[in-house]
């Protein structure tokens, strides 16, 4: 009988779409019927896969047979996962990645907050790297890294004084939180953010220097960098912010990260503290709310407090608030950039910065 209901379950997994086939109304409409919990975790790892493509199939197969959500990318160099599991499929998830050896004994990064809406689906893609850093394959050992630092270890080199801080993150996810005293780079995207590192750090090749991201990933590719140009004593936060909140929760220890840590999903932040060290674009008031413009053409991510949310409709800037409210056709004609002398039309989420664009009207 388990032989033939395993049978009935490979076939059943085949027969799915290996894809998300439904909108998005619809995707929140079921993830809020669900009546059970979920669990919202992270993870990577660099390690040759052969097949990205075939594997990307199978694992979409499987991990959708268990109600995974999330988003993932597998690359020849490993795979980089941000997921939701149902939490009484959460045993069975990790039996999944331990049948194959390349993810046997996956480290998890549990997330501190979770509301059940960090994801909607399923998206699983095969790209060039499970990180873009905009550098060639082979240009130097990514598996070179910096020495993995506790919290605690973390805590005390901070508290020395004697260590270079560097924030491994772009500038809208460190302005909502960072650690004290910390170099914040101001980069759109960790492709420019790789380079920034350099000029940054020029003339300190030989003093100790402690990076941080989100949950380790970054860092593993931005200490590999820093030694392959001589930088002599590179250290990372081990797991990130995620594992640093933990370990100072369960440990007892002094947080010294101050404000939000941003998260790549439907939560946009979690709390490490209490305090709110960001303000609002438009208006200047204490603020950590990261929304996109609510003009289609623009959909710039900024932040924005909750009452010029209600006097700007949610938009950036008083231009998009006024293409809001046109027709859907000359919306349409904005976004092919027919009208773009004026400033509603930008590709990028994140550029340029709202507070810029706000000042300069």
């Amino acid at each position: 009988m388990a032989d033939r209901d395993d049978s009935q379950k490979k076939s059943e997994a085949k027969r799915r779409p290996l894809h998300n086939i439904y909108g998005k109304e619809i995707l929140k409409k079921r993830l809020e019927a669900e009546n059970f919990t979920r669990t919202t975790l992270s993870f990577y790892r660099y390690v040759i896969l052969e097949n990205p493509d075939e594997l990307r199939n199978r694992l979409y197969a499987e991990w959708d047979a268990l109600g995974v959500l999330g988003r993932i990318y597998i690359a020849h160099e490993g795979i980089n996962a941000q997921l939701s599991v149902p939490s009484h499929n959460l045993n069975s998830f990790r039996e999944n990645l331990d049948s194959r050896k390349e993810f046997k004994d996956m480290p998890f990064k549990i997330a501190v907050q979770d509301d059940h809406g960090s994801f909607l689906k399923l998206d699983l893609k095969v790209r060039k790297k499970i990180v873009a850093d905009g550098l060639e394959d082979g240009a130097f050992d990514v598996t070179n890294v910096g020495t993995h630092l506790s919290a605690e270890e973390f805590n005390r080199h901070l508290e020395d004084g004697k260590s270079i801080v560097v924030d491994v993150r772009n500038h809208y996810e460190s302005e909502i939180g960072h650690f004290e005293n910390a170099i914040l780079p101001q980069s759109d995207t960790f492709r420019e953010e790789m380079q920034m590192l350099l000029e940054l750090l020029n003339g300190k090749e030989d003093q100790k220097i402690l990076m941080y991201c989100t949950g380790g990933i970054r860092c593993e590719k931005a200490s590999a960098w820093l030694k392959h140009h001589g930088y002599k004593d590179v250290n990372q936060l081990h797991g990130g912010i995620i594992a640093y909140a933990h370990e100072v929760a369960d440990k007892g220890l002094e947080s010294k990260f101050k404000g939000k840590n941003f998260v790549f999903d439907g939560r946009l932040q979690e709390a490490i503290g209490n305090e709110i060290i960001s303000t609002c674009h438009q208006c200047g008031e204490k603020s950590d709310r990261h929304v996109n413009c609510a003009n289609p053409g623009c959909h710039i991510l900024f932040i924005q407090c909750e009452s010029c949310s209600e006097k700007f409709e949610g938009c950036c800037t008083e231009e998009c608030r006024t293409v809001l409210h046109l027709s859907k056709e000359e919306q349409k004609e904005i976004r092919k950039g027919k009208l773009n002398e004026n400033r509603f039309f930008t590709k990028s989420r994140i550029r340029p910065k709202v507070s810029e664009l706000y000042r300069n009207q």
